[in-house]
């Protein structure tokens, strides 16, 4: 039987397992330590984001800044819009008077042809002058194509030209040796222009080659 004594300190120098008592209390202690770090930062971001966040009365505010803006505007549109329909009107009314009474300053100096031609006709009753009253044609006539020159008409008189279907309108058609193929060698009727643009085209006989 062996009687030597046992090595305690072999024994001692070992650590001490944790019991289970103390297992819990420490698992414990970290879950809530865990469970404060979560909260905190969860606290963190809800502080931050209402931070970030307007209050009521910014966002009241900035309603009451967005609806005198779109008032204001809106009274600008309307202001326009009438102004439009003024100038519309206006417009109008001034086309109108303009295609009434085009022709104002024309009848205007056309009365004194009438007035003429009213003398002419009297002088032609009271008294048979054929001189006078060719006289008084005469004043006439000039007087007539004074007044259409002054409002931009003026004759086409295509005599001894070329033939030109956009100003002539040939009737008849004559062969001439002493003049070249398609002249004008009567004048039926005047053609009349208006500054430039073609009312009437002058009626005419046009020449062509003999056989």
């Amino acid at each position: 039987m062996n009687t030597e004594p046992q090595n305690t300190e072999s024994v001692s120098s070992q650590p001490d397992l944790p019991t289970g008592e103390d297992a819990l209390t420490r698992a414990a202690v970290d879950a809530y330590a865990e469970a404060a770090a979560t909260e905190t930062d969860e606290k963190l971001t809800a502080d931050q984001t209402a931070e970030a966040l307007p209050t009521l009365e910014e966002l009241t505010a900035a309603v009451t800044t967005a609806r005198a803006a779109a008032e204001t505007h809106l009274d600008q549109l309307l202001r326009a819009r009438a102004e439009l329909e003024n100038i519309k009107r206006r417009h109008a009314g001034e086309l109108e008077k303009a295609h009434k009474y085009a022709l104002d300053s024309f009848v205007r100096e056309l009365l004194q042809v009438r007035d003429s031609l009213e003398l002419g006709h009297q002088a032609a009753l009271d008294q048979v002058d054929i001189e006078k009253l060719r006289e008084g044609t005469e004043l006439t006539l000039k007087l007539l194509g004074d007044v259409m020159e002054k409002f931009g008409v003026t004759s086409v008189e295509p005599l001894d030209q070329p033939f030109d279907p956009a100003f002539h309108q040939a009737i008849s058609m004559q062969p001439r040796a002493d003049v070249p193929p398609n002249t004008v060698v009567a004048v039926i009727q005047k053609g009349y222009l208006l500054n430039g643009r073609l009312m009437r085209p002058a009626m005419v006989l046009v020449s062509q080659a003999t056989a």
